[in-house]
């Protein structure tokens, strides 16, 4: 592997972490302020939180290219960049509204294995765009359909309202995913990501005041897990996501993001003791080696 993809892979897994994590937030959020109004202070806050990190980065790394590009070639860029943000910004903003609604109904642990599913959906949306992948990652979708099967499905075959709801919002992120490997390679990443929280924030301020009543002294009452969301989550993680996800196959980035599944059960368990039952346990256990297995280097592939 190389030493870009390397770090990539580690930025990515980081994300993962932060993300496992804020499932935990997401959840105990909710028990102060609405759904809607979650998300619209945690994408907004991790928008601001991104503006000081953009001017420093610029003090520190300016762009070479700027300064030789036309006035014509600078506003092709700019188009480029907040189409690319705006585009990101409505997947994120469907996304999580799905994941962050249906996590009322259901537990972390389960929340984000079924958000991990994208690690099918995206090999599969890939294809329309000509991404190939190995015969180790079709048979680690077999193996993590089986396990969302017994993380999901119970013995009489019914599925809880909450599961069904954040099955959708596994399909929506792997748009996102889809998104986001058009736009990196072409804007800075940083930027996008910034934008995309604002575009995602206001989207979600209109269900906001339609549908709920948030009121100063909630947010207050909710303040630390709105912040590890908003910083933490939008703000950090998302941004590298963007980062790590440049020059990386979709796929693969997809099924280290997943690995949250894994985090997020373990966070449940210790911060909400949320304890999963044999069967769903299986299920976990078949979606981990799915990710493991589709990781493996391609036999047929030689370095050169």
């Amino acid at each position: 592997m190389k030493q870009s993809q390397m770090r990539n892979s580690l930025i990515l897994l980081l994300t993962a972490a932060i993300w496992g994590v804020a499932f935990v937030a997401q959840s105990v959020g909710m028990d102060y302020v609405g759904p809607f109004t979650f998300n619209c202070v945690r994408f907004l806050l991790g928008a601001v939180v991104l503006l000081p990190c953009m001017a420093a980065l610029k003090r520190i790394n300016p762009s070479e290219n700027s300064g030789k590009m036309t006035e014509d070639e600078k506003k092709a860029q700019r188009k480029i960049l907040f189409t690319g943000g705006i585009c990101c910004g409505i997947a994120l903003f469907t996304a999580s509204c799905f994941q962050q609604v249906g996590i009322m109904y259901t537990t972390v642990g389960k929340a984000g294995f079924i958000t991990a599913f994208y690690i099918i959906i995206v090999p599969v949306l890939g294809l329309f765009f000509h991404k190939k992948c190995g015969l180790n990652v079709w048979i680690g979708v077999v193996l993590a359909l089986a396990g969302l099967y017994f993380l999901c499905i119970t013995e009489n075959l019914s599925i809880g309202k909450g599961d069904i709801l954040v099955f959708i919002c596994a399909i929506l992120f792997s748009i996102h995913i889809l998104v986001i490997d058009h736009f990196s390679p072409l804007v800075d990443g940083v930027k996008m990501s910034c934008i995309q929280f604002f575009v995602s924030g206001l989207m979600c301020a209109v269900p906001m005041f339609l549908l709920e009543k948030p009121q100063i002294g909630q947010l207050l009452q909710a303040w630390q897990p709105i912040l590890y969301a908003g910083v933490m989550s939008c703000g950090v993680a998302y941004t590298l996501q963007i980062v790590g996800q440049k020059g990386m196959n979709p796929t693969v980035a997809s099924l280290i993001l997943s690995l949250e599944s894994v985090i997020s059960v373990l966070a449940g368990a210790v911060l909400l003791h949320q304890i999963l039952s044999p069967r769903e346990t299986l299920g976990c256990v078949l979606m981990f080696a799915a990710i493991l297995l589709a990781q493996l280097p391609h036999p047929h592939k030689k370095s050169s």
